[in-house]
């Protein structure tokens, strides 16, 4: 930046994405492998049936997907008007205003970060075993831990569409397997024939249905990170809509049907009671059986790589919201350059740093990587996700109740009602139960220290904002603004023409929220 705050082309080039890199397909691999489906069905089905005792999950996927998909459509309208790589940061800073969009953003830093880092725990934990039983080799888990860890940290750096091919080959094959497992499950059904009482709505109603609609919130994080990949789209409009509605129906019902699948092969009653017993290794017991040894270890394999999918998906989201907070020099300036490639470099090497961070003192301490790392950090980083979505509901709200003209009463003021209103219900729950997703005694400190911790991040995620608005005011007024506020003031206006610099862009130009 020069004394006169103005950047230099160069620097313009160096502080926005790479454009027209994805199509709808690559988009949807990446929300998808975020989602991590035979991860989901295989771990988190499963302590599902065993934490809650609800036999109604399959179902609890069902009801999500149609609360998630009300979401979708304000959200992706709002998409229209808001391309940002930082998303819930962008979206909650147009409609609540800067310092809660800074506070949300600092919330979704360290969300995102939980989930990410989590994988590393779970993935060493998983292939310990596995290794062992097919080499003979016993290997430290954070050996394993950081193998995977290297594989990402090379593809962080590389073009967007690189990460997207590795993904789609991963999550294709993810995908068949489980399609075969399931058609398996239900031509060997308990009983001898197939049944449909985990679909039935009574047996979501229980005592534990808040927790179980948690669980199944959890089971769909990812699903909104297709607006994150707005400004490295082709037709970014018709890519983020179409991209979100078809992972928000591809993922309810891959997972609400491998569930029913799964409880009929193993019986309704009895799903509960060998949920808690086997865990993840009913998926693959039952494949053992059905199929045979070898599809039980191919299983196993497209486990690990469901890891991996997920771990280079969530690295591309954090790199991506690290950029943009630094684009915009609410973070360190520095965060908001990339590569050659138009890859977020600096905000996907510091996420690198953070995972090998995380894995270093976790064998150096000793602790337990599935317990102590998966399973904490995972749920705690989704619960901030489900936090992040439902305040973003109520954004879209009030983004729209300012701008009546932009879209029909459906869009702007129906569904986000509608959505906002569900995921409120399903937020309280999961607080008022987090114990019991915790899987921690009700008086635990985790209990409560998890869901403060995020208060706290957003006080002082506002806090930050505040002293911004007042002693780096030009820092302030661009926040939220995304491309635009690489833009403005920089000698080129929105569309990448020349403009005066000495004359600001106007708030209604860049879309400037009101405060």
């Amino acid at each position: 930046m020069s004394r006169s705050g103005v950047f230099p082309r160069s620097d313009v080039v160096a502080r926005t994405l790479a454009r027209n890199r994805l199509g709808v397909p690559s988009v949807v691999f990446f929300v998808m492998s975020a989602a991590a489906p035979l991860t989901v069905v295989a771990g988190l089905v499963t302590t599902g049936f065993a934490v809650t005792g609800v036999t109604g999950i399959p179902l609890a996927f069902l009801v999500v997907g149609v609360v998630l998909a009300v979401f979708s459509v304000g959200y992706v309208a709002m998409a229209r008007h808001v391309a940002n790589a930082g998303a819930f940061y962008a979206y909650i800073t147009q409609g609540l205003g800067r310092p809660f969009g800074v506070g949300a953003a600092w919330v979704a830093l360290v969300a995102y970060n939980a989930l990410q880092v989590a994988l590393y725990g779970a993935i060493g934990a998983a292939a310990k075993p596995l290794i062992a039983a097919w080499s003979g080799v016993d290997v430290a888990w954070w050996v394993i831990a950081l193998a995977a860890w290297a594989l990402v940290a090379v593809l962080g750096v590389l073009r967007v569409d690189v990460n997207g091919t590795v993904l789609a080959v991963l999550l294709l094959a993810e995908i068949a397997v489980m399609l075969v497992f399931n058609v398996a499950d239900l031509l060997h059904p308990a009983g001898g024939s197939v049944s449909f009482d985990t679909l039935v709505p009574g047996n979501l109603a229980a005592s534990g249905v808040g927790a179980a609609l948690a669980l199944a919130v959890l089971g769909f994080v990812g699903f909104e990170s297709a607006v994150v990949y707005a400004e490295e789209s082709k037709d970014a409009r018709r890519t983020v809509r179409v991209a979100t509605y078809t992972s928000v129906a591809l993922i309810a019902v891959l997972y609400a049907g491998s569930a029913w699948a799964m409880t009929a092969a193993v019986g309704p009653e009895q799903i509960v009671a060998a949920s808690r017993e086997q865990g993840p290794e009913v998926v693959f017991s039952l494949a053992a059986v059905q199929l045979g040894g070898a599809a039980a270890d191919i299983g196993h394999a497209l486990f690990l790589t469901s890891l991996i999918a997920a771990m280079i998906s969530f690295h591309n989201l954090i790199a991506r919201y690290t950029f943009a907070l630094g684009r915009e020099q609410v973070l360190p300036g520095w965060l908001g350059n990339t590569s050659r490639s138009g890859a977020p470099r600096v905000g996907s090497l510091l996420q690198s740093v953070v995972g090998l961070v995380v894995i270093v003192t976790y064998a150096m301490a000793g602790w337990n990587p599935l317990v102590h790392l998966f399973f904490t950090a995972g749920t705690g980083g989704g619960f901030g996700v489900l936090l992040l979505v439902t305040v973003t509901a109520v954004a879209v709200i009030v983004f729209f109740a300012r701008r009546r003209a932009l879209d029909n009463v459906w869009r702007r003021l129906i569904a986000p009602l509608l959505a906002a209103a569900a995921l409120l219900v399903i937020a309280y729950s999961a607080t008022a139960n987090f114990d019991t997703l915790l899987g921690v005694a009700p008086d635990s400190p985790l209990r409560w220290t998890i869901p403060a911790g995020y208060l706290a991040v957003t006080v002082l995620g506002v806090g930050w904002a505040l002293v911004l608005k007042t002693a780096r005011p030009d820092v302030y007024a661009n926040i939220g603004l995304g491309a635009k506020a690489a833009t403005s003031g920089l000698g080129l206006n929105v569309s990448g023409e020349r403009r005066d610099i000495n004359t600001p862009a106007s708030p209604a130009a860049i879309g400037r929220p009101a405060r």
